[in-house]
Formats: C-alpha cells, structure tokens, sequence
C-alpha cells in the first residue's frame, strides 16, 4: 500500500446531519487520504483537531501528546462530529496505531475503544461515489486479489465477509496492514446517565430478567459509538451484577417507561420469541397536542430505516403496516413552564399551549417511531417531539405538502413525487435530545401472568 495510510480528515459528515440517519448507521464521509502516520501535530486547519479531547490546560504530557480529561464522567459540552476512517499501513496494536494516526493521547484512545467506538473490518468497504481518484487507487490497491491473496487472515472469506465490521473492546488488539478502522473520536454523549439514581428505577428483579423504568434522554443499549453511558451498564452497575444485562427490545432515546433487560442469553432469546409471537402486550401513554378519537388507528410506513419515518394512510408497495389502538384520551392541563424546564421539554411553536391530551394506547404492531409519525399524521404530534411536530404544523399550514397525506395532489412524473417527498423530510425537525410527552406505561406476557407498570409520566410528577 505504500505511504497510503488511511481515509477521512477530521471532518463533520454534512449528509449525517442533513438527512438525518440513525446514529448507530454508518455513513461514508467525504473520504481523503491520510498519509503513514507521524507524531507530527495536526495542521491548524484542522476543525476538529485533538483539541476538543483535551482539557482546558494547553501543556503537554511526556509522550508529546495533549494532556486531557477522561471521557468519563461525561463533559458538560459535547464535541463536533467526527469519524475517522483509517486504512492500516502496517501492522501492530490497535492502540498505538490509533494514537500515531490521529495524534490523540493513547489513554484517550484506551477509553475510546472501552466505549465502543472503535470499529474493525479485515478489508476496508468501498469508498463513496463522491471520493476522488486517488482515493479510489488507494481502495483498489489493498483490494487487489494478489495483494488479498497474501493475508492468511482472509483465507476463505469473500471480500464481502472481510468487510463485516466488528467493535474493537481490547486496545492490545493486533491490526494486519489493510485491515480497516472506524473511530468515533467524539462519542455522542448522555450526561443524563449520571443525574439518575438507577436504583429506584428499577422495577422487578427476577433470576432471568430485570424491568427498569427508563429515564428519558437514555439509550437502551446505547450507540454504535458509545456503550459506556446507557441502560444497561448503569443498571446492572445499580444492582451490582458480575454479568451485564442484556436488551430484548428498545425505546427511542427520548421515550421512558418499562424496558425488560435479560439476565440470561437464555431468556434473551426466550422473549425475543414472544415479540415475535405478539405475545408481549405493550401499552403507551402518549401527551398529544390536539384530542385523539378512540380506535384503531393504520398507517402504511415506509420501509427505509432513517427518521423520520413517512406514513401513509394508503398501502404504498412494501411499506410495513403499522396499527395502535387508541383506548381512551383525557384532556389534562397543558405542561408549564416549570415541569418544561426541569424535563428539558422543547417547545416546537404549537400555538395553543393550554390543554393537552392525555392518551392510553395499546401498540398493537411495534415499529420504530410508530406512535410518534402516526399520531403526528393524523395531527396530534406528541409534546416536545421536535422531530414529528414541526412537519405537523407544516402541513396546517399548507395542506398539500404531506405527499401522502389526505390533501396530497397527484403527481404527474416520477421525479415530481420524489421532490414532493424529499420537500416533505425536510418539512421535519431534529431528534429531540430530551423528553418526550411518551412513556411505555405498561409492559406484560405470558397472559398477564408477568405484568409491570412505569411511574407516573413526567407531565405528571410533582414539581414542589
């Protein structure tokens, strides 16, 4: 491979930040070579240097590296994106590698890997359209069959299987010339971990399983960049378990309520077959802006795993039908002022803030954003849910611009339909990175036999 040493400048990926993906999808940055690392400093051109790693103090350690502050406790202001995509240009441990590389303290990269967001493949995936010649040779060059050949490592493997990206968890790791890194450099971060008393969270402790009453503001499991700060590694450090607990399903980030964590791969797998089964009742309670008529409500959403998610009333394709069961809906008091503060509750411009709706729902099928994106379709979007509410005031506003809304016009070409859609996404906000009015209230299975409740939602604790 010669001096080529790696893909990926410290930069922001605009096209995660624009189409909004999920965190835990990869997306190939706009990628440049780096050449053979060298303990040199980063160009001050840089944006995203090892500055925002560090601490406030400017001096240098020994090794010539900045000094810093660990990446735990979380810090009070999150860094810029940035993804690195190296190509390994010769042998040896991950973390010196990483560290030369980049430039960044080798204790940061220790914890980095602990965090999880240091990603591994044997052969580096195919750079994007938008990469430049020389990026391409320096893809084609550690691809070539003859030079492929060569590495015992992928010895019956297809180049696809060499590609498969596995998370890196011991930073003595050995890495071959032409192996393939990712690094998240700047992890997402959820302060919220720490300001939560995991203990008196937790809802039922059996032999098998554990239900936790999830705060808002949490990963279940947590990110592709991050497995440190959610869920699962504080409650079982809560509770004092050797062996971590597992997820069995999810919760968007900014959802609370009943989650069930299993203590056994055994009873992973056991529930994971319920689920499947529709043997796992769920019911939610969800803070509308506008009263919601009991009933089933369906939509059509379509099949593409980026938020938001697009809903239709008609069966479109493939797109995956989606069903809740409205069971009651109860006016309650808009939230004030104080209750938004202390929950970090976005405000997303709804015009009449004096009451809000209060509905119990019964999920009948269970996608991704699914009470979100239908209730917002049919123009109740959830309090505080600045991803879904904006588009609803959208279409308020002009009627049309919901492509596959009631007031939907028809479209004469292929091209106009997908315009009209892509008008649409960008009708829509961002994840809200707080609460939502959504709590998963009531989780049970095996006929009720097991069955757990959440605490009362945040719009309705006591603020004294």
């Amino acid at each position: 491979m010669g001096e080529a040493g790696g893909f990926g400048p410290p930069l922001t990926n605009p096209r995660r930040r624009h189409r909004r993906r999920r965190h835990s999808e990869w997306i190939p940055p706009l990628w440049a070579v780096r050449r053979k690392p060298s303990t040199s400093p980063p160009r001050s051109s840089s944006s995203s240097s090892a500055a925002p790693v560090a601490s406030a103090s400017a001096a240098a350690s020994s090794n010539g590296h900045p000094e810093y502050d660990r990446l735990l406790p979380c810090p009070l202001q999150s860094s810029p994106p940035r993804v690195e995509h190296l190509v390994v240009s010769e042998g040896c441990n991950v973390l010196d590698y990483i560290s030369r590389a980049l430039h960044l303290p080798p204790l940061f990269v220790a914890d980095l890997i602990h965090f999880g967001a240091v990603h591994f493949a044997l052969v580096c995936p195919e750079p994007p359209p938008t990469a430049t010649p020389e990026q391409f040779q320096i893809f084609k060059e550690v691809t070539e069959p003859s030079v492929l050949q060569k590495r015992p490592s992928i010895k019956g493997k297809t180049v696809r299987e060499a590609q498969k990206t596995f998370r890196i968890t011991d930073p003595n790791q050995f890495v071959e010339a032409g192996s393939y890194l990712r690094v998240h450099v700047h992890p997402k971060r959820f302060p919220r971990c720490y300001e939560i008393d995991w203990r008196s969270r937790i809802i039922a402790v059996t032999d098998s399983y554990v239900v936790l009453d999830k705060p808002a503001a949490t990963s279940v499991g947590g990110t592709t960049d991050n497995i440190e700060e959610c869920c699962v590694t504080f409650a079982s450090h809560a509770l004092g378990l050797e062996t971590p607990l597992r997820t069995t399903h999810q919760l968007d980030n900014c959802t609370e309520g009943c989650v069930v964590l299993a203590r056994t791969k055994e009873f992973c797998s056991v529930f994971h077959g319920k689920i499947r089964e529709k043997q796992v009742k769920k019911l939610y309670l969800a803070l509308a802006a506008t009263p919601v008529t009991a009933g089933v409500i369906s939509h059509y959403m379509r099949p593409v795993n980026i938020a938001p998610r697009l809903v239709s009333e008609d069966s479109i394709g493939r797109w995956h039908l989606c069903q809740l069961e409205v069971l009651e809906c109860n006016e309650v008091p808009w939230p004030n002022s104080h209750i938004r503060k202390i929950h970090n509750i976005e405000d997303c411009g709804w015009p009449s803030q004096e009451s809000a709706y209060e509905c119990k729902i019964n999920l009948v099928t269970g996608k991704t954003h699914q009470v979100r994106a239908q209730l917002a379709a049919i123009g109740a979007p959830i309090v505080g849910d600045s991803m879904y509410m904006p588009a609803a005031l959208a279409e308020m506003a002009n009627p049309g611009i919901n492509p596959f809304g009631r007031g939907r016009k028809d479209y004469t070409s292929e091209d106009k339909r997908i315009a009209a859609t892509e008008a649409w996404i960008a009708q829509h906000g961002k994840e809200p990175n707080a609460a939502i009015g959504l709590q998963a209230s009531h989780i049970s299975w095996d006929d009720g036999e097991c069955s757990y409740e959440a605490g009362v939602p945040w719009w309705r604790r006591e603020t004294a």
